[in-house]
């Protein structure tokens, strides 16, 4: 190597992104990893390393209470003779102190330049949650009251679990997160511009959610037990285990929770005349429904280290979750001098049995220290659920006499199978650039069944109207490039990925239905663009682009109509089109603690859920509303949000994020023109007090302004939650308790216009809960390097399963 004078210039942060002064910085030759230079960072974090030779380097950042870090490994030449790395982020190591299991504190919220993570233990009042609840505080993100899940304002988010698509959509992927507890989950990452190198599906981007993986050597777990009290009793336990010894680690989770709880929902619709547009009839419906959900699951997996460069790996989930819903509704049907013609009561109950089954196989292999890996995976998921339903509805007079009852009841068995391989391919190139390529396929087949019956002369008879036989097939192939480059102060990414999707649908016929069928194949690229800039120490920036796909659910397709209630219908369209949505961000970081992000969207062939008045001629209730996915045309979204970690004591640390959305959707839904647009404002104040002894607290609250999501018109919300913990047994257990929504103020209401009808809503749940818990963790871990654990590679198709059954 010859001599001449060159530099290295970098940066180290802590967990929190803030500098890292006083760590240990060390400059290692690439070949060998011996060390050249050694000093510490400055108060700032920044370091240099001046008068060096050519040739190819990596650095070691070392600190007390941190893991070690390594930069990725980069050259010094006659042409590039001086590097800027990008900043090294230190992250807390678990350690044995006299059999006390010691861990830094992790901040609630780390703004990161191209994500946000929730460390999920930090907050007191995530005790005894659900990883619903905690989604629904962690800033940015809303659930409405379906389950639906939408981060800055945007709907169609891609749920991970480890990185693996969960495969659910709406009601079903909320009850799948409402069975999980908070206890389970490390961090919540909220990602709004994914590269190339994830699936395209989600147009607001990603939210993965991180399971707790004990990766050290040696025998160790934690039990976790919660009781919670709202109106009813709830309680969420889990057990992990871990135990790795030479060649092979193996881990073991289970969990069981009993979550009771109720809906209450009041409706209020109008129905006027096509031409003169006055009232001619008003419905109005108060439901309630009590649920009775139980949920097992297990994780069973190994890792087996073939050598010090090749890992094998396999991981087994089930999941098993029984459910009873019971309810009762009132309609009072009226005329247009809101005088009642007649009442009707509905008594329903529903007994659902949901399985859930997946099997991943995995294979990663290091060619060398240069980080160049090959990664494959293959999955396979099956879901299955039996929900067996029983209406009784009963029809009054305005006295209360009896005129005449129906019985109604259903069967609803539907399998999902998934199938998904893919592969993962990483080479680095000259001046710290580094290529990715992957290739991935996935097979889909669905099977729903819905066999109704009505109660005639005593006897049941089957119901064609109702019944139906839907079959789905789809496959998908992608293929992904990524490039990603540091060039002094800029950080480069672009990639490119290509998605093929084919899919056929079936609905086979019955006595009074013919069969009917469609298909359809389209591919698209998609795009991805990120840019960083680090000004100086105190200024980050960073612009993204990516363009993103939504596909509709696989039951969104059936033509059929779903019985839901008597005057509500669902209708799936088999015409229904993906939306595509270009996305642009703009963030700048202010040290290391506060954060700013403009944003804008344009998404074309926006789907969302409509409403119409029922149509006789479709065999449609007249005053029924039907309920289903529409195209309705295009969407614009621009928003702005900042965060904020400030510590306004040493004790008290307060984390704040508001966030500003303006929606506007123009298009044609039912031959009318739709031109509507609004704001909403959402604010997010988490204050964290740490105190001697163990002890801690937390006092948090959000708040979300009335908002617009097609044509449906949200009031305002918020909660606000508080709670304490403590820690016990020299530190090996901690005991908490937490209020969350102390105030009851978290209730939807809310308005929907459409042709001839309007409507107005009011849902309330069992959102005021007290929770006490106790986490107790064992075991001791051994020195000696710690096992990677892989999570596998299945994609969105998961997202967009819907199950029978509501909650």
């Amino acid at each position: 190597m010859g001599q001449s004078t060159n530099s290295i210039k970098g940066k180290v942060t802590d967990a929190s992104n803030k500098p890292a002064e006083a760590a240990t910085i060390s400059l290692l030759l690439a070949k060998d990893s011996s060390a050249v230079k050694i000093q510490s960072s400055d108060k700032s974090g920044n370091f240099e390393f001046l008068d060096l030779s050519l040739g190819r380097y990596l650095i070691l950042v070392t600190a007390i209470g941190y893991d070690k870090s390594y930069s990725a490994p980069f050259e010094l030449t006659t042409t590039n003779p001086s590097a800027q790395l990008p900043s090294v982020q230190l992250r807390a190591v678990v350690k044995e102190m006299e059999g006390v299991t010691v861990v830094q504190r992790k901040p609630f919220i780390e703004q990161k330049i191209d994500k946000t993570v929730v460390n999920v233990d930090a907050a007191v009042t995530n005790v005894g949650a659900t990883a619903l609840e905690v989604l629904e505080k962690s800033p940015g993100v809303m659930v409405d009251k379906d389950g639906n899940i939408s981060l800055k304002g945007k709907q169609s988010v891609q749920v991970m679990m480890d990185g693996r698509p969960t495969y659910l959509t709406g009601e079903q992927l909320a009850s799948l997160l409402k069975s999980m507890p908070a206890s389970s989950i490390d961090q919540i990452e909220l990602v709004t511009n994914p590269s190339a190198k994830y699936d395209a599906a989600g147009n607001s981007g990603i939210i993965n959610i991180k399971t707790k993986k004990n990766k050290q050597k040696g025998f160790n777990g934690n039990l976790s037990l919660n009781y919670g009290q709202g109106a009813y009793w709830k309680t969420n336990n889990s057990l992990n285990l871990n135990y790795r010894t030479g060649k092979f680690n193996f881990f073991a989770n289970g969990g069981y929770s009993v979550w009771n709880s109720f809906q209450q929902l009041d409706i209020n619709r109008e129905f006027s005349d096509a031409s003169s547009k006055e009232i001619n009839a008003i419905f109005e419906q108060t439901s309630f429904m009590k649920n009775e959900n139980k949920n097992y699951n297990i994780k069973l997996g190994a890792d087996y280290f073939l050598s010090k460069k090749t890992t094998l790996g396999f991981v087994l989930n089930g999941n098993f979750s029984p459910e009873n819903q019971n309810g009762h509704n009132i309609s009072y049907m009226m005329n247009a001098a809101a005088q009642t013609d007649s009442i009707i009561t509905a008594t329903s109950s529903n007994t659902d049995l949901w399985k859930n089954k997946s099997i991943n196989l995995n294979i990663r292999h290091q060619f060398d220290s240069t980080g160049k890996e090959l990664t494959a995976d293959v999955d396979y998921i099956s879901y299955g659920s039996n929900s067996r339903q029983l209406f009784v509805n009963t029809t009054f007079d305005p006295q209360w006499n009896q005129r005449y009852v129906e019985n109604l009841r259903g069967r609803l068995p539907i399998d999902i199978d998934i199938y998904s391989a893919k592969v993962d391919y990483t080479h680095p190139l000259k001046k710290g650039a580094k290529m990715e390529a992957g290739f991935k396929t996935s097979f889909v087949n669905t099977d729903n069944n819905a066999d109704y019956s009505n109660l005639v002369d005593e006897k049941w008879t089957a119901d064609y109207d109702k019944s139906n036989n839907f079959k789905y097939q789809e496959n998908i192939l992608a293929g992904y490039l990524n490039y990603n480059r540091q060039i002094k102060k800029f950080g480069i990414q672009a990639g490119l990925r290509y998605e093929h999707t084919r899919y056929e649908g079936h609905q086979y016929g019955n006595p009074e239905r013919t069969d009917s069928s469609f298909s359809r194949s389209y591919g698209s690229l998609f795009p991805t663009l990120f840019i960083s800039y680090a000004a100086n120490d105190k200024n980050q920036f960073a612009v993204s682009y990516g363009r993103r796909i939504d596909r509709p659910a696989y039951q969104d397709l059936n033509p059929f109509l779903f019985f839901l209630d008597k005057y509500t219908y669902g209708r799936g369209n088999p015409y229904l089109q993906p939306q595509f949505t270009h996305n642009i961000e703009l963030t700048h970081t202010y040290k290391g603690f506060l954060t700013t992000t403009l944003n804008y969207s344009q998404t074309k062939d926006f789907f969302s859920e409509t409403f119409a008045q029922g149509n006789p001629q479709f065999n449609e209730p007249e005053y029924a509303t039907i309920v289903r996915q529409g195209n309705i045309g295009t969407r614009q979204n621009a928003g702005a949000s900042i965060s904020a970690q400030v510590p306004v004591q040493k004790w008290w640390t307060a984390i704040l994020y508001t966030n500003y959305n303006y929606n506007k959707f123009n298009g044609v839904l039912n031959n009318e023109k739709i031109d509507v647009a609004a704001g909403t404002l959402m604010l997010n104040v988490n204050n964290q007090f740490k105190f001697n002894k163990g002890w801690s607290a937390e006092l948090s609250g959000w708040y979300r302004s009335k908002g617009v999501e097609g044509q449906i018109l949200i009031d305002p919300m918020g909660a606000v939650a508080a709670g304490i913990s403590k820690q016990v047994l020299k530190s090996k257990g901690t005991l908490k308790l937490n209020v969350r929504d102390m105030f009851y103020t978290q209730k939807v209401t809310g308005q929907i216009d459409f042709q001839t009808t309007k409507a107005s809503f009011t849902n309330l749940r069992d959102t005021r809960v007290v929770n006490l818990s106790f986490v107790y963790r064992f075991g001791k871990p051994i020195k000696g390097p710690q096992p990677r654990r892989k999570t596998g590679g299945a994609n969105d198709e998961q997202n967009r399963v819907k199950m029978g059954g509501n909650n």
